[in-house]
């Protein structure tokens, strides 16, 4: 694997991510933020801040697929969250459990989360991008 995950000694470790990620593959491979959009552009989830987390999750992983990754290779996300206040962590960890059931991984890469006032289109409580390392 091109990405190594660690929680150094003397930072907190927090089970949803990383602090750190080692990256020493030599394919770069940059996601656009990624909203809860169908294949076909539909919103999924409407009003349902988890359901779109999960479909965020989804197109990320379809996006790594098609650079020839996975969440193993992903380095760093950051995610967008309209009016985010710490109230709504237990609906972003849910969308992010659920993606990861279904996706069979452990998304655990180190993460930015920013509170954002909106995003392009009103039905999108959510963005997330990725920065990926491949071998």
């Amino acid at each position: 694997m091109a990405i190594t995950l660690v929680n150094p000694s003397g930072l907190p470790e927090i089970d949803v991510y990383r602090q750190v990620s080692i990256a020493t593959g030599s394919k770069q491979v940059f996601i656009a933020g990624q909203v809860a959009w169908d294949a076909d552009g539909a919103t999924v989830g409407e009003g349902n801040l988890a359901a779109q987390v999960e479909q965020c999750y989804l197109n990320i992983a379809t996006a790594l697929a098609e650079a020839g990754g996975s969440f193993d290779d992903v380095a760093k996300l950051t995610v967008y969250v309209v009016d985010w206040t710490p109230d709504k962590m237990p609906l972003l960890l849910e969308g992010i459990t659920r993606a990861a059931a279904n996706l069979g991984v452990t998304p655990v890469p180190p993460a930015t989360l920013l509170g954002v006032a909106a995003l392009d289109v009103p039905d999108h409580l959510v963005e997330i991008e990725a920065t990926a390392i491949l071998d």
